[in-house]
């Protein structure tokens, strides 16, 4: 069954969403856009390692640089951490079978990533455009556009808007990510999206283990910083499910 979601969240009774199988939505080239370093992961994972076991071509971008989960570090400072985030996301996609070249880093500042009323959203938006143009993907996973985090908004916004100077025909499916916080949870959407489950049981472990490997997201390992980010077990369980969900625009 499907859902349409309008004035609710799809995360109020995810189990009633239709469940479907990776040959359902397999095509390739395959990009994955990811707001920040871990997203990808979270979001993602299942449908990545999935589409990688079929031999499907899967490109990786990472938009901001993630140095802000812990700005107050003085053993990890925006330089080394920013390098730590991205060795942590190459660990992971290696877990998943992306190979470190089919990884891109935009590094566009964390917190800041420029969203459609800022002064430098076009030349970003430029920069994706380009950058698309050379993935020519034929399917984009990119954050709900209705995301609580405006890095993900803003993420929603450059992809469009670059799509929009493009010819490409596509399938743009959304992955939402901290729609699972009842505290940060959209309940007003101004469009009505078919919502439904990615079967990934068979790869759910698999996922585990690269989430695990987000060392500095996860753990204690940037102990210097008490107002330091880190995805609490509670959040991590939402990412534990035989399935992911994810979200079309209704035609």
């Amino acid at each position: 069954m499907n859902l349409t979601i309008t004035n609710c969240s799809s995360f109020t009774h995810p189990q009633a969403l239709r469940l479907q199988a990776i040959t359902e939505i397999a095509a390739e080239p395959v990009l994955v856009v990811a707001p920040h370093p871990d997203d990808e992961t979270l979001g993602c994972a299942g449908a990545i390692a999935l589409l990688r076991r079929q031999g499907y071509t899967v490109q990786i971008l990472v938009m901001s640089d993630g140095t802000q989960s812990h700005p107050n570090s003085r053993k990890y400072s925006a330089s080394v951490l920013k390098d730590l985030r991205e060795a942590e996301t190459r660990c992971a996609m290696s877990t998943l079978g992306i190979e470190e070249s089919y990884i891109t880093f935009f590094q566009l500042p964390d917190g800041a990533v420029p969203g459609a009323e800022a002064e430098n959203f076009g030349s970003v938006v430029h920069q994706c455009y380009v950058y698309l143009a050379t993935v020519n993907p034929k399917i984009i996973f990119a954050p709900w556009r209705y995301d609580p985090h405006p890095d993900h908004r803003a993420t929603w916004q450059i992809l469009q808007a670059a799509l929009a100077l493009t010819a490409l025909s596509l399938r743009v499916i959304e992955y939402p990510i901290w729609d699972w916080d009842p505290q940060q949870r959209q309940l007003h959407y101004f469009e009505s999206n078919q919502a439904w489950r990615l079967d990934i049981s068979e790869v759910v472990e698999l996922k585990q283990r690269a989430i695990a490997l987000y060392r500095s997201q996860t753990t204690d390992l940037i102990d210097d910083d008490p107002t330091g980010f880190r995805l609490t077990p509670q959040m991590l369980s939402n990412f534990a499910h035989p399935w992911e969900i994810y979200l079309e625009q209704n035609p």
